[in-house]
C-alpha cells in the first residue's frame, strides 16, 4: 500500500501524537503535557504520513517570531513533532515531510525555520545549523561564592505561587526578547510551557517554586524558577536545587536571585541548564571550575529565504561583500548573493552576477545568522571559502552580535 501524506486533522490528533511518543522511545507523556501541545497543535501546519490506518510519520510546526540581531522580530517556523516510525526507516519519509514544510514555510512568507534536534546530525541534509549553544552549570555552593554588584541588597526577594506570579514573570520575558538574539516572543498559550510540573516528570523533586526580585519601585525585575531535590548522607544534608529558569532586568536583581538559590538551606548543590553560553553567573561565581561549565547545541536554522531573511537583521558595520551560497534542497536560494550594510546596521540582500567573495552552503549561514558563531570560526574548519583575499574579517565582524544568541525553551 502506497504511503500517504496529509494534513493533521483533529479527530487523528490522538493517534499521531501515539505515534510521535513511539518513535521518542515509546514512553507516554504526562496528560498534562500531552494536554499542552494539543491546545498548542497549529493543525494546518502539522503533516502526516499515513500506512493505511497508522501513522508512521510526523512534522508540525508553530507560528513563532524570532528575535534576531538588532531587536527586530521576524516570522519563524518552529519545526516540531518529526518522527518516523521505526518500521518505515530508509523509505523518504522524513525527507519527503522535509520537502513538503520548507515549500509550506515559502509559500506562508516565512523567512526563517529553526528547530531544536533530538539528533544533530540528521538535519544538516536539509540546510539547518547550529545557530546556539546552552550553557549547564553544576555549581559547588559548599565552596563557591558569589560577588555581588552594588544594589544587590537592596533588591527583596519574595516566594509567589508560580500561577500566580506568571503574569510578572512573563512582563520580564518580554523586554528581554528584544534584546538577546534566538529568544522567541511567546503567543498566547505559550506561557504555559514553563509552568509544567506533573508529578511523574519530577523524579522525587519537589513541586516547582518561584521567587521574584523586586525592585526599589516595587515592580519585579527577575524571577526564578526552580525545584529542590532533598538528599542525606550520613555527614547531612547534600540537597540539589534545579534551576528552571532565571530572568533578570538588571544585574542587581540577577546577583539577588542566584545568591538565593545557593543559599537555600540543606542543598550543596545548584544545578542549572540551557543557560546563555555568556551567563552572568559564569562572572559572578568565585571558582569556574567548580561550577563545571558544559554547553551543547540548542538551536538549529535555516534560511527559507535568503535575501529576506539576511534583511532583517541588523550588523555591527558596514559591509559589501558578495556570497556563493550552495542550497540543493532549496535552490531558489542558490547562487551569487551581494549583500550591503549601512552604517545603522540596514542591509540590503541582491542578487548579483559580480565575482563572489565568499563561499559557503546555507547551513553555514543559518549557523551565522543570528551572531553567536563566526564565519571565521567557520572558515577556520573549512566549512567558508575566502575567495577574494580580505573579503572574510570584515564580514566576519559584521556578522557577529553582541550578545551571544539563546534559545530559553524547547518547543
Amino acid at each position: 500500500m502506497a504511503l500517504e501524506m496529509h494534513v493533521l486533522q483533529a479527530d487523528e490528533w490522538d493517534v499521531w501524537y501515539d505515534h510521535l511518543e513511539l518513535a521518542f522511545g515509546g514512553v507516554p507523556e504526562s496528560p498534562q503535557e500531552r494536554g499542552l501541545y494539543k491546545s498548542l497543535t497549529e493543525f494546518g501546519r502539522s503533516l502526516g504520513v499515513w500506512d493505511g490506518g497508522t501513522c508512521v510519520g510526523s512534522a508540525g510546526a508553530f507560528s513563532f517570531r524570532l528575535s534576531v540581531p538588532g531587536g527586530e522580530l521576524v516570522p519563524a517556523a518552529g519545526v516540531t513533532m518529526v518522527g518516523v516510525a521505526p518500521t518505515h526507516r530508509r523509505r523518504g519519509v522524513l525527507t519527503s515531510m522535509m520537502r513538503r514544510q520548507l515549500d509550506d514555510i515559502r509559500a506562508g512568507g516565512e523567512p526563517l525555520a529553526v528547530l531544536t534536534a533530538s539528533e544533530p546530525a540528521i538535519y544538516g541534509r536539509f540546510g539547518y545549523g547550529t545557530a546556539t549553544y546552552e550553557l549547564s552549570l553544576t555549581v559547588d555552593t559548599a565552596r563557591v561564592r558569589l560577588s555581588v554588584p552594588p544594589g544587590t541588597d537592596e533588591v527583596r526577594l519574595r516566594l509567589v505561587d508560580p500561577e500566580k506570579a506568571l503574569p510578572d514573570c512573563e512582563r520580564v520575558y518580554a523586554q528581554l526578547v528584544a534584546l538577546r538574539p534566538g529568544m522567541p516572543a511567546r503567543r498566547p498559550g505559550w506561557e504555559r510551557l514553563p509552568l509544567l510540573d506533573p508529578e511523574s516528570a519530577r523524579e522525587g523533586a519537589s513541586p516547582l517554586k518561584c521567587v521574584v526580585a523586586e525592585g526599589e519601585d516595587g515592580a519585579v525585575a527577575g524571577y526564578a524558577r526552580y525545584r529542590v531535590r532533598a538528599d542525606w548522607e550520613p555527614h547531612g544534608p547534600e540537597g540539589k536545587v534545579e534551576v528552571a529558569d532565571l530572568d533578570a532586568l538588571d544585574p542587581a536583581a540577577t546577583a539577588a536571585l542566584w545568591r538565593y538559590l545557593f543559599e537555600i538551606d540543606l542543598t550543596s548543590t545548584v544545578q542549572a541548564r540551557r543557560r546563555p553560553v555568556d551567563d552572568a553567573l559564569l562572572h559572578l561565581v568565585s571558582d569556574v571550575r567548580r561550577s563545571r561549565p558544559g554547553t551543547r547545541d540548542s538551536l538549529h536554522l535555516r534560511l527559507v529565504d535568503l535575501p529576506a531573511a539576511l534583511e532583517a537583521r541588523a550588523y555591527t558595520a558596514p559591509l559589501d561583500v558578495v556570497v556563493e551560497v550552495e542550497d540543493a534542497f532549496c535552490p531558489w536560494n542558490e547562487g551569487r548573493w551581494r549583500l550591503v550594510c549601512d552604517a545603522d546596521g540596514a542591509a540590503r540582500c541582491t542578487r548579483t552576477a559580480d565575482p563572489a567573495d565568499l563561499e559557503l552552503s546555507v547551513r553555514e549561514l543559518g549557523s551565522a545568522y543570528l551572531g553567536g558563531i563566526t564565519l571565521t570560526a567557520l572558515a577556520a574548519a573549512g566549512r567558508v571559502r575566502e575567495l577574494h583575499p580580505g573579503a572574510l574579517a570584515p564580514a566576519s565582524r559584521a556578522f557577529a552580535a553582541d550578545t551571544a544568541p539563546w534559545l530559553p525553551h524547547g518547543f
